[in-house]
């Protein structure tokens, strides 16, 4: 009996995966199983004779988002679901997981239908403290700019930065930045196969400014392997509920994710909540299998699972 096929999915420019993942093909191959690599567009892949095909290194997806979901509809057994992800592929997710109770950051949101101007713009980013500027379509950190509320220059930069998106059809989220990630930093909780498996301790990062139009680099994350305290795990359980009812609620059926990246960053003292959320991770977010050696096989168990069903 063959040795079922495992394709690891990736981008062109990451053609033999993200250096974080460079480890997985051979921790699959030791499980019984055959991994491959394959780019997500590469017309030269047959889908159907792919196995198991499991979304990684896609960090182009957002280039392109329609024809990225088109294709993920087109694969026989792709995980997590194509469905799954174009509702996480686009951040007003956010605004969903708002409705059922949970604590996101407030964010200000400009549509493109909406024509603002560079005063109507204006009027709608703080008036005090930082605040972020990004897309709700992007991937690894691309687009996103910190700006100081009280600087003109700086003012001036965010509204041509939301401009600049705005022009190009994509909406505009608007979020105050949180002094506490600045003295914190982010936890990124995992989840693999709907189980709790480990997290991760970001130290905070210093958003690129948006300079010019041409800008199309990635937010580099410093991360540290941590131990998760019970109020860490309380707060994950809660999201990870939140989302799963969402994704029945909508698909009809309770889809067990083979990856789930929760990011979140603690409320301050002043803040009527214990935590907030910063983004779901449901495609190509990394889930730090270089950190740590067992964070490598804890996803490459949770994969060979998922082979053999």
């Amino acid at each position: 009996m063959a040795d079922p096929i495992v394709t690891l999915v990736t981008s062109a420019q990451l053609p033999n995966l993200d250096d974080d993942e460079q480890g997985l093909p051979d921790a699959l191959r030791e499980r019984g199983l055959e991994p491959r690599v394959a780019v997500w567009n590469d017309p030269a892949v047959n889908w159907d004779d792919a196995g198991l095909v499991v979304v990684r290194s896609v960090r182009d997806y957002a280039v392109d988002r329609s024809a990225f979901i088109k294709w993920a509809r087109s694969v026989p057994r792709i995980l997590n679901s194509a469905e799954t992800m174009a509702w996480n592929s686009d951040k007003h997710y956010l605004q969903e997981l708002e409705k059922r109770g949970l604590p996101t950051i407030p964010t200000t949101w400009l549509e493109p239908e909406q024509n603002l101007s560079k005063q109507q713009i204006h009027s709608r980013f703080p008036s005090f403290g930082d605040f972020v500027v990004k897309p709700a379509v992007a991937s690894g950190g691309r687009g996103t700019g910190r700006y100081s509320a009280v600087d003109a220059r700086q003012r001036s930069d965010a509204i041509h930065h939301a401009v600049y998106e705005l022009e190009r059809g994509r909406t505009v989220m608007v979020q105050r930045y949180l002094e506490e990630i600045d003295r914190q930093g982010e936890t990124s909780i995992i989840y693999l196969n709907g189980l709790a498996s480990y997290q991760v301790h970001k130290d905070p990062m210093l958003h690129p400014r948006f300079r010019n139009p041409s800008f199309s680099g990635v937010v580099e994350e410093v991360a540290h392997a941590s131990e998760a305290d019970e109020k860490t795990w309380r707060w994950g359980e809660r999201i990870r509920r939140v989302l799963h009812g969402y994704i029945k609620d909508t698909t009809g059926r309770d889809e067990l994710l083979l990856f789930n990246r929760v990011d979140i960053v603690e409320g301050d003292e002043n803040s009527d909540e214990e935590f907030y959320v910063m983004e779901i991770s449901l495609i190509d977010g990394s889930l730090y299998l270089g950190q740590n050696e067992e964070h490598l096989n804890k996803f490459a168990d949770a994969i060979q699972m998922r082979a053999y069903w």
